[in-house]
């Protein structure tokens, strides 16, 4: 999975789709918060109020969608310090991948690369 991860991402460029910052929000970890909080020179508390809301499953997530940190070049204006989810997104280059196959059902509706990546994953096991 990690080399088929690689070789998409070496000819994907993100920034020409950002499906995932439009559509969908990542968790925010307290680590995340703490991170965030201090490259945008907040207090963590103030971070989540401007920003956060707690969801059903009781996890911080965005207010609204896309990403308030999306600007109009899908460039992320946190991509230094942005949340765990969104550095490992679309995860297909997880160690325990299979364990994984209702996300990556979510992600590869989302994500054009991921998409590619399970596609190029079942010719292989199809030996095609």
């Amino acid at each position: 999975m990690e080399t088929l991860h690689e070789d998409e991402f070496g000819r994907t460029d993100c920034l020409q789709c950002a499906n995932c910052c439009k559509t969908t929000g990542p968790l925010f970890t307290e680590k995340d918060i703490q991170r965030i909080s201090k490259f945008l020179k907040m207090k963590p508390q103030q971070f989540i109020a401007s920003y956060l809301r707690v969801d059903e499953e009781e996890d911080h997530v965005l207010q609204q969608l896309p990403c308030t940190f999306l600007d109009a070049d899908n460039r992320c204006m946190i991509y230094e310090v942005r949340p765990k989810a969104c550095r490992e997104f679309p995860h297909t280059n997880r160690k325990k991948f299979q364990q994984i196959s209702n996300l990556t059902l979510k992600n590869v509706a989302i994500c054009p690369a991921a998409f590619n990546i399970v596609e190029e994953l079942r010719r292989r096991v199809e030996g095609k």
